[in-house]
C-alpha cells in the first residue's frame, strides 16, 4: 500500500495506464466472445465501452507524455527518445483504431463478418503494442 501511496507520479501513470491495458483486454475478448455466441447487443455494449475506455486512455497518454517531455528531467534521454518513438510509430494504428471505434459502435451500424476479421487483425495489433509499451516504456517509467 505504501508503495503506491508514494510512488513517483511517472510509476504511478505507468501502473494507471497498465491497468487499463488489462481492462481493454478484457473488453475485447468480451466483444469476441459475444460476437462468437452471436450476442450482437451484448457485443456492442462491450464495444462501446471498449470505445470509451480507449478514447479515455488514448487521451490521458497524449497528455501526459506532453507533459514529460515539457518536464523531461524527470526523465532520462533514452525515455525521451523512447516516448517520441512511441508517440511517433502508434499515430497511424491509433487513428485507424479510433475510426474503426468510431463507426462500430454506432447503433445504426451492424457488427458483421467485416467487423469480426478486421476486429481480430486490430486486437492482435494491439496486444502486440500492449507488450512493447509495458516492457520498455512504462519499465522506464517505473524506475523514475
Amino acid at each position: 500500500m505504501f508503495d503506491t501511496l508514494f510512488a513517483s507520479k511517472n510509476k504511478k501513470l505507468a501502473i494507471h495506464w497498465e491497468k487499463d491495458h488489462q481492462a481493454i483486454v478484457v473488453l475485447a475478448h468480451e466483444v469476441i466472445a459475444k460476437y462468437s455466441k452471436n450476442d450482437m447487443t451484448g457485443a456492442k455494449k462491450s464495444l462501446k465501452s471498449l470505445n470509451n475506455l480507449a478514447v479515455d486512455h488514448l487521451m490521458n497518454e497524449d497528455i501526459e507524455f506532453y507533459k514529460l517531455l515539457k518536464d523531461d528531467k524527470r526523465l532520462t534521454p533514452e525515455t525521451i527518445e523512447l516516448v517520441n518513438d512511441f508517440t511517433r510509430t502508434f499515430k497511424d494504428t491509433k487513428l485507424t483504431l479510433m475510426k474503426f471505434l468510431t463507426k462500430y459502435t454506432k447503433d445504426d451500424i451492424e457488427l458483421d463478418e467485416e467487423f469480426f476479421s478486421t476486429f481480430n487483425t486490430l486486437v492482435a495489433v494491439l496486444a502486440d503494442r500492449i507488450n512493447f509499451e509495458e516492457k520498455n516504456l512504462y519499465s522506464l517509467l517505473k524506475e523514475k
